[in-house]
């Protein structure tokens, strides 16, 4: 993962997110202290709204922020497709199944989680993004992006108040359920192992296997 930073100094928003982008080795050297632009979802917006990005651009914004995302192999790929067709299947008409989409977690983070399951709404979302109130459960599906979704993004949910969150961990062959939101984190961690299952606490009907979950 990088993170594209700009002097404050700098005379627009779009010059100051280009200039990051083509210059961000230079500035991965520079101290940890040197000042840095922080985004927020309204800026953030301006951006994509300004063609600054395309759509083959894997940023989201965390923190305030831009975080450049790691490219999705076939592995993590073929996960997601896998698991968005499961939720789909046992969660139909009870909630919506969003595809690394955005959610707005504050005023400067709006990340994008490989599924969520969101309260079921008319416009389906249409007319605003989600906010933590919508979310019932967040999903990330990690290879070699682990230690970012598990020391980062996972925080930030806890410290927006998401309920729960799983990290599908493909490497090692577990699921990371997140719960008990706080400012500090999430307060109760369960590994859920080959030969367990585990249920959403938004649908305690749906038992997931491990197995199930992970192919």
């Amino acid at each position: 993962m990088g993170v594209l930073t700009m002097e404050r100094d700098k005379p627009s928003i779009a010059t100051a997110a280009r200039a990051a982008t083509f210059d961000q080795r230079a500035r991965a050297q520079e101290s940890a202290a040197a000042p840095r632009w922080r985004f927020s979802v309204a800026e953030y917006h301006q951006l994509i709204a300004s063609g600054l990005f395309n759509e083959d651009d894997r940023i989201e914004l965390l923190g305030g922020d831009l975080v450049m995302m790691s490219p999705i192999g076939s592995q993590h790929a073929g996960q997601v497709n896998w698991l968005t067709g499961l939720l789909v299947q046992n969660t139909i008409g009870r909630a919506i199944v969003a595809v690394q989409n955005p959610v707005q977690l504050d005023d400067n983070s709006e990340p994008q989680p490989d599924l969520a399951l969101l309260q079921p709404r008319e416009d389906y979302y249409r007319r605003s993004t989600p906010t933590p109130a919508d979310v019932l459960l967040l999903i990330e599906v990690a290879d070699t992006s682990a230690d970012y979704d598990r020391d980062v993004k996972m925080r930030a949910y806890a410290r927006a108040g998401i309920c729960e969150a799983w990290l599908v961990e493909l490497a090692e062959g577990w699921i990371e359920v997140y719960r008990e939101p706080s400012p500090a984190g999430y307060k109760l961690l369960r590994k859920v192992l080959p030969g367990e299952t585990v249920s959403p606490l938004a649908f305690p009907d749906l038992a997931l296997a491990v197995a199930d979950v992970i192919r």
